[in-house]
């Protein structure tokens, strides 16, 4: 029985230990809670909380004293990375503005940096479809048509016409799908998001401000020396002592000349009158890659003269044959038809060099330089060396038209693997052309001219030929010189002889 009494005496002892344990618990438990809607994700937005409870012990009775919290800070979560996308629907905060699309300057070229709004197809408060033309923009390659993202009604453009050098991602113009709320957008201005945080970090926290200590006083200014007073020399009045040799002085009264008079000073040079054009996107990236091509390719140039008195002839037979059908081939047309097939049969001209390897391509897309108003601008024409001769014709007249007009999509004018540059129609005899990169050759045409040649059949042992010059733009790390001479004589051959290039 005295075991059993002071068995129970100790457990009464430990019950009466642990209750205040219990009790302390419950009241840290409760300030707990009532600290926790302080630290909520509404309160501290984007940050993560992290608490930690660390209960402390005696090390004499290993009984429990309390519970603290040691810690709580916020780790600020990483952002993501900012992506520009060309529309961004946006919704109305507190009821101010009911829901629309911000549409935002898209990229319309994989090298498109920035654009300029040539002009606006649509006004505000015009009903839009899906698919219309809403812009007209132009890039570092050429003026692109904008369509419109969506269907509804346009509220409010932002950026007017003809403003330039516009970023990728900036707000263009909004678009609402009820006609109704096209009004809400009357005085819209868009506001600018990053403008809030140096405001916010320009204006210190109360306790910041009374823990910085006031700056020290400036240092008194300290005056500079005054300058000495410099003296010139008088200016010497008509009439007055004149310092001169007495040999001077009888030159001068013989000539009759007064010595005391001062000379009149330089008569100033007028300056050149000049305009400042400003310099467009196209023009931009035109000088950039020029800039680029010869600074990095090692270019060579070879030229020959190529008689064009057998094209001639068929080009006349041909295009009488596709008259009705409205096609009419030009020597370019033909230009065109032999460089691609002679760049199948010397492989080496169209390539690109790549650092690590050399690519060789197995079509030959031709890029045609043409000129616009603009600048200058490369449509291709693609697996030339598949093509027949009236296509060849058709498609060069649709994309020079294109060109022209600013209405090129950038997959017909980006790559290319082999160029022509025809400058003949121009009276130009021969020139050397810069090559386009990545590619390894572009060819110069000049123009076509009547020279007498050697003819053993003919009784006079001469006659007069159509003789065209050409020259052979190569990037020497690609081609040799021994195979670019190839290359020629292989496309001087199917010029004078263009039954061959039918075989």
């Amino acid at each position: 029985v005295g075991g059993d009494s002071d068995h129970h005496h100790h457990r009464l002892l430990h019950i009466a230990a642990i209750l205040p344990i219990i009790s302390e618990m419950l009241r840290s438990s409760a300030a707990l809670r009532a600290a926790l809607p302080r630290l909520t994700p509404r309160n501290v937005p984007r940050k993560t909380s992290e608490r930690r409870l660390t209960s402390l012990l005696t090390s004499n009775d290993k009984k429990i004293r309390g519970l603290r919290i040691l810690e709580a800070h916020a780790v600020e979560a990483k952002k993501p990375t900012a992506v520009v996308s060309p529309f961004f629907r946006g919704y109305a905060s507190n009821g101010d503005l009911p829901p629309h699309i911000k549409v935002n300057l898209p990229a319309l070229s994989p090298t498109m940096e920035m654009g300029t709004i040539i002009s606006w197809e649509k006004k505000e408060g015009d009903v839009l479809n899906e698919g219309d033309l809403l812009a007209e923009i132009e890039t570092d390659k050429a003026t692109m048509g904008m369509e419109t993202p969506e269907e509804g009604y346009l509220a409010k453009i932002v950026v007017p016409a003809g403003e330039k050098d516009i970023p990728l991602g900036k707000l263009l113009c909004i678009i609402v799908s009820d006609e109704k709320d096209v009004s809400a957008f009357k005085d819209y201005q868009p506001t600018e998001e990053a403008s809030a945080a140096p405001a916010a970090a320009a204006s210190p926290s109360p306790a910041a401000a009374a823990a910085t200590p006031p700056p020290p006083p400036p240092p008194p200014a300290v005056m500079p020396p005054a300058a000495a007073p410099t003296t010139s020399p008088p200016a010497v009045a008509p009439g007055s002592f004149v310092y001169a040799s007495p040999y001077a002085k009888k030159l001068s009264s013989e000539q009759n000349i007064d010595l005391s008079v001062s000379a009149p000073g330089p008569i100033p040079i007028p300056g050149a009158t000049y305009t400042d054009m400003p310099i467009s996107n196209i023009r931009n990236v035109i000088a950039k890659r020029l800039c680029l091509s010869k600074q990095s390719i090692p270019h060579y140039y070879l030229s020959i003269d190529v008689c064009m008195d057998e094209v001639s002839q068929l080009r006349q037979e041909f295009n009488k044959l596709l008259e009705k059908e409205g096609i009419k081939i030009s020597f370019n047309d033909f230009i065109i038809k032999a460089s691609a097939l002679a760049c199948k049969k010397i492989p080496e001209a169209n390539s690109s060099w790549l650092d690590t390897v050399i690519r060789q391509y197995n079509n030959v897309d031709v890029s045609v330089a043409v000129s616009t108003d603009r600048g200058l601008i490369t449509p291709i024409v693609f697996k030339a060396e598949q093509k027949g001769l009236a296509t060849i014709a058709s498609d060069v007249k649709a994309l020079a038209a294109k060109a022209r007009e600013g209405k090129l999509q950038p997959h017909e004018f980006q790559g290319g693997t082999f160029s022509v540059s025809n400058l003949g129609m121009f009276g130009v005899k021969n020139f050397s052309a810069i090559i386009n990169p990545p590619q390894s050759c572009i060819l110069a045409v000049g123009g076509t001219e009547k020279r007498l040649v050697v003819d053993e059949e003919s009784e006079q042992g001469f006659r007069v030929a159509h003789i065209m010059s050409v020259t052979l733009s190569c990037d020497h790390r690609t081609v040799d010189g021994a195979v670019g001479a190839q290359w020629l004589a292989a496309f001087k051959k199917y010029l004078e002889k263009p039954s061959t290039m039918i075989l």
